[in-house]
């Protein structure tokens, strides 16, 4: 591997406050891997990836996480837990140290932008303390031509220092880590963590504000592919469901794996521009696409390698939250450009670790409504601290913690869309069968993959009795048969073979449905609570 050289262009960053010349703008990904493993930063795996340690945060800290509250956003904003208020004051103060401290640094700057539909480009300059975390923008932001770059004004700034440690008492941050969003400054300011997927999600969640409020486009939380007869599917989900899995299809285009808009003109668009898998027990057999795109490049995250720099992908010693990014480009069968029209059917994808969610069921436009809002996936023994038994998650819209407005305002905007396209829209359940996790065993991909296959075939055949069955407790359609999938699969009583505990469990679910649902109940219409579990357990 070549190392940098610290000859390479560099850019003035004093409208920012930093006023030395330590700064190198632009490099190359290989410049990039050369500059982090030279610094010991990181070190190259043998697929000739490179393989860094995000230090002690392997994920996002979603406490930590702000947006000042000004009058851009004091009137807009859905403020709580997962929207938390800062004083627009103490930002001003803390940029000012953050920026002090890197006036010490040699930094890496990038111009990117977001939005792969040119009507809805947002030009982006990327500041980072590391050069792996530069050429992570690299990866996944959309890269400019160089025609594009001599001109190019940046709408937003990221300014990343992971090694900056906020003084919390002093500083207005929970504790030393922070990413805070400044709407009238249009800066994403991130400190004290390495984990990389700040970076993006800053912007993301940016754009998850503006589309809706400025652009009438809806964002989501999503991957989505496009067919040979030009019909884009789209995959909702929480992390660990299947969505860079499942869109990731040797039969379709990809057109991305997280984040997209969906316009008023039926088209999709991919924020980005490149993919951020979790490998977590990734092999070739199962995932090639995924497998195949970790080569120079791609940045492994907190994976464990052998001396030869052989990956085990098994190894959670670190995090289970293993992470490769890599340019959208390493998959060979991708959509150019990133958009997508005519989209036809929707999946909304939940990792049911009960077991008693069918593994793939029909939605009416109500119970789209109510499971978007919901967004319920299922936390497993040993995924978090305390937790030792399978545990009801919900994260609105597939991705609270990206959703500065209201979920409402989501539902809404997603009800409407469906309407218009005529989509169909189907609730797909990755997690457990044959009883709880613990006792029954992973949906095997093959069976989910066959299901989806189906589903984009038309293989399902029309929406009757005879070919589906009402479920008695979630009143969600199942279909009675599917090519590729055994019948006894499809339902998911049959594969416990306890009729007792398997209706005791489901109704646990139902209860934590409603539950939940009771924030929302005030901002929703009877049609879309209608859309819930309807039995209450006894």
């Amino acid at each position: 591997m070549d190392t940098y050289t610290p000859t390479t262009k560099t850019i003035s960053l004093k409208q920012y406050g930093i006023a030395h010349n330590n700064v190198h703008y632009q490099l190359s990904p290989k410049e990039l891997q050369g500059a982090t493993i030279q610094k010991e930063m990181g070190k190259q795996a043998s697929s000739g990836a490179l393989a860094v340690n995000t230090g002690e945060f392997t994920g996002r800290s979603p406490m930590d996480r702000f947006i000042v509250k000004d009058e851009i956003t004091e009137e807009k904003i859905w403020w709580g837990d997962i929207n938390i208020p800062f004083d627009s004051e103490k930002f001003d103060k803390l940029y000012d140290k953050v920026i002090a401290y890197l006036n010490e640094k040699e930094l890496f700057v990038r111009d990117c932008y977001a939005c792969a539909d040119e009507a809805y480009k947002l030009n982006i300059r990327v500041i980072n303390e590391y050069p792996w975390s530069n050429m992570f923008a690299y990866n996944m932001f959309l890269r400019p031509t160089v025609e594009e770059l001599e001109n190019f004004d940046p709408e937003w700034t990221v300014v990343n220092a992971p090694g900056f440690l906020a003084d919390a008492d002093l500083d207005g941050t929970r504790q030393h880590n922070f990413a805070i969003l400044n709407f009238s400054k249009k800066i994403a300011l991130i400190g004290g963590t390495g984990y990389t997927g700040e970076i993006k999600k800053g912007i993301f969640s940016a754009l998850n504000f503006i589309l809706p409020v400025f652009k009438n486009t809806l964002p989501m939380h999503c991957s989505a592919n496009i067919g040979n007869d030009g019909d884009t599917a789209v995959f909702f989900g929480l992390s660990g469901t299947g969505k860079t899995t499942l869109s990731t299809d040797p039969n379709r285009k990809l057109i991305g794996d997280d984040e997209h808009g969906w316009t008023a003109q039926n088209t999709v668009f991919n924020f980005e521009g490149g993919c951020y898998a979790k490998v977590i027990d990734l092999s070739k057999e199962k995932e090639p696409e995924i497998y195949g795109a970790i080569k120079e490049g791609a940045i492994l995250e907190n994976v464990i390698m052998d001396a030869n720099g052989v990956v085990d992908y098994a190894d959670t010693s670190i995090t289970q939250n293993t992470r490769v990014s890599y340019p959208i480009y390493h998959i060979d069968n991708i959509q150019q450009p990133s958009i997508g029209e005519n989209v036809k059917n929707i999946f909304f994808l939940t990792a049911d670790a009960f077991g008693v969610l069918p593994p793939i069921s029909k939605l009416t436009p109500s119970q789209a409504a109510y499971h978007f809002i919901s967004g319920y996936t299922a936390k497993v023994a040993g995924t978090e601290a305390g937790v030792v038994e399978p545990q009801p998650s919900f994260s609105a819209c597939f991705g609270a913690p990206f959703m500065p407005l209201h979920p409402a305002v989501y539902a809404e905007m997603l009800s409407k869309k469906m309407q218009e396209s005529g989509v169909d829209v189907w609730l797909i359940n990755t997690g457990w069968t044959g009883g709880p996790y613990g006792v029954g065993k992973r949906m095997e991909l093959k069976y989910t993959r066959a299901m989806i296959t189906a589903v984009l075939n038309g293989d399902l055949g029309l929406y009757s009795y005879d070919n589906y069955h009402i479920h008695s407790v979630f009143g969600v359609a199942q279909p009675r048969e599917c090519p590729g999938v055994p019948t006894q699969v499809l339902s998911p009583r049959a594969t416990w073979n306890d009729d007792e505990a398997y209706y005791t469990t489901a109704f646990k679910l139902t209860n934590a449905f409603r539950e939940n649902f009771k924030k929302f109940e005030a901002y929703a219409s009877e049609e879309i609570r209608r859309g819930g579990p309807q039995r209450y357990a006894f």
